[in-house]
């Protein structure tokens, strides 16, 4: 068995169940595609253009719309070429490159809503030494060991699934996502799972129970003291809806490879796609929508480049 020669390039064959239906595909996940970028754009120039939007909720949101911006960059191209023509291969240098990409820009999407449930916490439990703790030397601390600890966990799993043999070579995706590389794998593929397990348990997972504690503690200081709650509870609902909807999408996502619920395959790769591409569209509406201050200026930037 030693001389068999692990597969080297791969045909990603996702939504193949289709048929001739599979390039209609093409035109949600693109104008899906059009949007995340234009709004996340938007966001961006609006937040660096404006003076009065220099405040550090405002550059945390301006922040997680750059990763919504790049993350799609990375596999959404690739995915529609291959879904409008048919384009599937991929060699493994490639594909491990670009699994490293989505799976590290993926985790800062729950990374950043920590950050934000942080700036939420000191502005309304510690309003008074709220710009002491938020001043960027203050705050790096809170930024630098989550930012090792993305980067250490991708670079593991993606590490350990380069050193695998693959006895296939069809992977039952649109692109190169972690699990759905392992299942090529010839033997055992148990420490693919546990490191793979371990980068869900202390990325999405622990952001989620450190959010979850952020606003337990806020509400209840905002029920304590109705002074400034409506407003604070404004922000933090924002915040909740995003996470609500990232985490739905992810863990079906996540757990669809380790379950065995019988989930069709077109499905379990349209939830895997999902929970990557939608909150790229989805998240700078919410945050344009329901932040004031961003509003008003998404608004008069539109309005200035309409006439």
């Amino acid at each position: 068995m030693q001389n068999i020669s692990s597969h080297k390039h791969f045909i990603l064959s996702g939504f193949e169940e289709l048929g001739e239906l599979r390039p209609v595909l093409f035109i949600p996940f693109f104008l899906m595609f059009i949007v995340a970028l234009l709004a996340n754009s938007l966001l961006v120039y609006v937040v660096i253009s404006q003076r009065s939007l220099h405040q550090p909720m405002s550059i945390l949101i301006a922040g997680m719309a750059c990763v919504e911006l790049c993350l799609p960059v990375f596999f959404v191209p690739n995915m529609l070429l291959n879904l409008l023509f048919d384009w599937k291969g991929i060699s493994l240098i490639s594909c491990l490159v670009q699994m490293h990409f989505i799976h590290f820009f993926g985790a800062f999407q729950t990374t950043f809503l920590v950050w934000m449930a942080l700036d939420r916490y000191f502005a309304i439990c510690t309003p008074l030494s709220y710009h002491e703790l938020m001043a960027l030397q203050r705050f790096l601390k809170f930024i630098i060991p989550l930012a090792v600890r993305n980067m250490l966990l991708i670079t593991l799993f993606v590490s350990f699934a380069g050193k695998l043999s693959f006895c296939r070579n069809v992977m039952n995706h649109c692109f190169c996502e972690h699990m759905a590389l392992v299942e090529l794998a010839c033997g055992s593929t148990a420490i693919n799972s546990l490191a793979g397990l371990m980068a869900i348990f202390f990325i999405p997972v622990f952001d989620f129970f450190v959010i979850t504690a952020s606003y337990t503690v806020i509400f209840s200081s905002v029920l304590r003291s109705s002074s400034s709650g409506v407003k604070a509870l404004h922000t933090c609902i924002t915040h909740i809806i995003v996470l609500t909807f990232s985490l739905t999408l992810a863990l079906i996502a996540f757990l669809s490879y380790r379950v065995k619920s019988g989930l069709p395959e077109a499905i379990r790769v349209f939830f895997s796609t999902m929970y990557l591409l939608f909150p790229s569209c989805f998240n700078p509406i919410i945050y344009g929508i329901r932040t004031t201050e961003i509003r008003q200026h998404m608004l008069k930037t539109l309005t200035h480049w309409a006439h």
